[in-house]
């Protein structure tokens, strides 16, 4: 059992009251993990440490800054067992999928460092004579990141890099399903040198989400609000953010849609569509949860899809090579079972899995999905992807549109051109032509339409978001006045 303090200028402590929560290991049930439940006071307590660090962190030159994002970089890499662990236990991903998260979320870091020097402005024309006009991004204060269990390290890291690189300070609030995982991401960050007070890290106990969060917007410090995570939550974040006035980035949830025209290339449709479903038990934001394809092949294609789906193994990810491990809790694997049942019991057809033992299930595919069904509509969040049956381009568009979501999508065809004009009326923050739905680089705008949110994080996208945009003038010589 790991023991989890919180993070506040630098210093591990733990809650003012000393309570604390358990965070269970999915597969086991025991406890991975006993974390600091944060009380109202010492979220305060980390948003001042924040603003008090940010007039020295945000006079850094750009060069400094990015020198310290490239050792915390390193340092991440050189602790990935420890990442590994912690992600496995507390969520139940498969080493792969931890180990892949340090090295992006290391990636990521390393991009915000790149951007440090790529925070420029411009020179507005003006028609005041002896004027010169400027455009210029600055930081803005405090950052508050919060960031999900299924990518912990991306999720977190990315909550957190692009900030800090435009010289904001941070108060990083941790998941209650992996605050190990995400407190490691803090100490990696001092350890890497970051000043104190830069990034804090705060856990809390599932009951007091609600008075946390809020108080952490709420804070006059707090300029700048990024979250990651569930519809429903995203909407409650936006809501208490508009209250406070502060301006929020979100990346919410999604079902997206894999479309497969009746010119595709099936062999490659059919490992696209598994790694996109399958990857993390189906428990990425980009998951694809919807196979929309022409009716002309939708009877090989299945037929190749659920040979493929039967073929991955599957079971406790640390009892060896599995490509599908544990779901996040016993409460998610029977909402997805559920949702499985639902469907077949509406007519749909089980093509592979289906099964479920504990919070393990095997790849599973739903084909003849129709609209009645609650599995066309809900996320499911899950090693499940249906299949829904077209005919022709236009309907095709029609039904990957059917959807309060509009993150990720992917579109196959062998003529470019038509996929391309495919891809244009998805109402979709990304799409990818002949390529999974799950893909993410460090340097791309990232975020969705819809119910999956508003923002870009990622590159100069993120520069945006996490500065002010000001217009300073000088008058560089005698200036009318009309009295």
């Amino acid at each position: 059992m790991k023991h989890v303090n919180l993070m506040i200028d630098a210093r591990e402590m733990g809650a003012a009251d000393g309570r604390t929560f358990d965070r269970l290991d999915p597969m086991t049930g025991e406890v991975a993990t006993r974390a600091a439940a944060a009380t109202v006071s010492d979220a305060v307590a980390a948003v001042d440490a924040a603003a008090a660090a940010f007039p020295a962190w945000s006079a850094l030159g750009p060069n400094e800054r990015r020198a310290k994002l490239n050792a915390a970089a390193d340092l991440m890499q050189k602790r990935a067992e420890d990442f590994a662990s912690a992600m496995m236990t507390e969520t139940g991903s498969t080493k792969g999928w931890a180990l892949f998260n340090v090295g992006l979320a290391a990636g990521m870091l390393r991009e915000a460092g790149a951007m440090t020097t790529q925070i420029t402005g411009d020179v507005i024309p003006t028609d005041k004579p002896h004027n010169l006009a400027l455009a210029i991004r600055q930081p803005v204060g405090v950052i508050l990141g919060i960031a999900p269990w299924n990518a912990p390290v991306i999720l977190g890291v990315r909550a957190i890099a692009m900030p800090l690189a435009c010289g904001n300070t941070v108060v990083f609030k941790a998941s209650e399903q992996c605050p190990a995982t995400h407190q490691l991401i803090g100490q990696v960050m001092r350890d890497a040198g970051l000043p104190a007070g830069v990034v804090n890290v705060v856990t809390n106990a599932p009951a007091d989400a609600a008075k946390v969060v809020e108080t952490l917007i709420a804070h006059r410090a707090v300029k700048r609000v990024n979250f990651t995570g569930s519809t429903h939550v995203g909407r409650i974040i936006a809501e208490t953010a508009a209250r406070y006035l502060k301006p929020a980035l979100l990346e919410l949830g999604g079902k997206a849609p894999l479309v497969i025209l009746e010119d595709a290339d099936l062999d490659e449709a059919v490992n696209a569509a598994a790694f996109g479903a399958f990857m993390n038990q189906g428990q990425i934001c980009m998951s694809t949860e919807r196979i929309v394809v022409d009716a002309k092949v939708a009877d090989a294609f299945v037929e190749k899809f659920a040979a493929k789906a039967k073929s991955l193994p599957f079971g406790d990810p640390r009892s060896g090579n599995v490509v599908l491990g544990s779901m996040v809790s016993a409460e998610a694997a029977k909402r997805v079972k559920t949702l499985i049942d639902d469907a077949s019991a509406k007519g749909a057809s089980l093509a592979a899995g289906g099964s479920l033992e504990g919070t393990v299930m095997p790849a599973t595919i739903l084909d003849k999905v129709t609209p009645a069904m609650r599995i066309y509509g809900e996320e499911s969040f899950g090693p499940v992807v249906t299949v829904v049956r077209v005919s022709g381009d236009e309907e095709a568009i029609r039904v990957a549109n059917d959807t309060e979501y509009g993150l990720s999508a992917a579109v196959f065809s062998r003529d470019i051109g038509r996929a391309l004009g495919v891809a244009k009326r998805i109402d979709s923050g990304i799409c990818h032509i002949n390529a999974p739905t799950v893909h993410d680089e460090p340097q791309m705008p990232f975020g969705g339409t819809k119910a999956s949110g508003y923002g870009r994080f990622g590159g100069k996208a993120g520069i945006d978001a996490f500065t002010e945009l000001r217009w300073i003038t000088i008058q560089t010589g005698p200036r009318h006045y009309p009295f």
